[in-house]
């Protein structure tokens, strides 16, 4: 893999080896996606994602506030991309379009943020594995069972086995302490609701195929989580949420879906060394009898010490989100603005992807 970087504003992020993968100029909220010649892609004006399912790592982009943000998910070595709708109006390819698109370019995962039955119809026949979510909005009606039920035979069932469907994320970044009021309002509603999916997945007999799980993040973490072996959930956390899902995931054999930002880790704390954050040769950070060579690794073992406290020692994590963004705001002193460079982005997904190959 390698990075390049046209003139002009057109901004190019990954060229991947054999099908190549050129990502322009996001107009308002839109992406355009434009392949050379050689092996083509199609041109798409469209919000892309990375998520990684399995053995599917998938290459995601979607807008943050004013950044523009791609992210990468991790649980294999296959490059994968989400599939986001967020566009102006009328300016999407079609589910059919944007499923060819996969399909020739040999990309072997999609992750969606709802359960869209037009994509889902393009992906009937396909061997695209799929991680569709439950929005948060929709995690009150999935506490009545019936609903589950109902919502599993619409969205699952009634594709099944014709889309690979791999994980059902119940939920995204719920958090009792969120800024977003809105979103603390959910907490009470996400293992209700994955119970019930749960149930519904396993009395269709298909709890072995499809993994339920919920999206955590590092928020819920408290400040003093470092090093690695110090990392705590937050103590409301652990009362009014995590605690409970944890027991459910270990006793379901389920794993805990976690997005880790080296990005955000970097852009809040001054301490954190840039050269660390992005894989370079920065300092090793030492940590008992470790040695820790980079951030990512770092945050992902802080969630795994965080959940061991709680009985989740055995309890696996899927990475279902990572990226840096390329740009900031130019007219903003803040570190997090002047680290989000396309040279930075370039080089983070580049080694996060070769590091996850190792």
């Amino acid at each position: 893999m390698q990075i390049l970087e046209l003139q002009g504003p057109i901004l190019q992020i990954l060229v991947l080896q054999g099908p190549v993968l050129q990502i322009l100029e996001l107009q308002g909220p839109v992406l355009q996606l434009l392949e050379p010649q050689g092996p083509v892609l199609q041109m798409l004006q469209y919000r892309y994602s990375v998520v990684f399912s399995g053995e599917t790592p998938v290459l995601q982009c979607r807008l943050l506030r004013r950044l523009r943000r791609y992210s990468v998910v991790f649980s294999g070595y296959l490059v994968g991309v989400c599939n986001g709708r967020v566009a102006v109006p009328n300016s999407l390819p079609s589910e059919e379009a944007t499923v060819n698109l996969y399909k020739q370019n040999r990309i072997t995962a999609m992750r969606i943020y709802d359960p869209n039955a037009a994509t889902l119809r393009a992906l009937n026949g396909t061997d695209i594995e799929l991680m569709v979510d439950v929005p948060n909005r929709e995690l009150e009606s999935l506490n009545n069972l019936d609903a589950a039920r109902t919502w599993v035979q619409n969205n699952i069932l009634y594709y099944h086995p014709g889309v690979k469907f791999r994980y059902i994320a119940v939920g995204n970044e719920v958090d009792p302490n969120s800024v977003i009021l809105v979103n603390r309002g959910y907490v009470k509603f996400v293992l209700p609701a994955m119970r019930n999916v749960q149930q519904a997945i396993e009395d269709a007999g298909l709890d072995n195929q499809i993994k339920v799980s919920t999206a955590t993040y590092g928020g819920l973490l408290t400040p003093m989580s470092y090093p690695p072996s110090a990392g705590e959930f937050q103590s409301n956390v652990i009362e009014e949420f995590i605690r409970d899902i944890i027991t459910f995931l270990d006793q379901n054999n389920l794993p805990m879906l976690a997005n880790i930002y080296p990005y955000f880790a970097a852009s809040y704390n001054m301490d954190v060394d840039l050269q660390y954050a992005l894989f370079r040769s920065g300092p090793l950070v030492p940590d008992g009898g470790l040695m820790y060579s980079n951030l990512f690794d770092a945050m992902l073992d802080t969630h795994y010490a965080a959940q061991a406290r709680l009985g989740g020692s055995k309890l696996e994590i899927v990475v279902s989100e990572s990226g840096w963004p390329s740009q900031g705001d130019p007219m903003s002193p803040s570190r997090g603005d002047l680290i989000a460079t396309l040279d930075n982005a370039g080089t983070y997904y580049k080694n996060l992807i070769e590091h996850v190959k190792q």
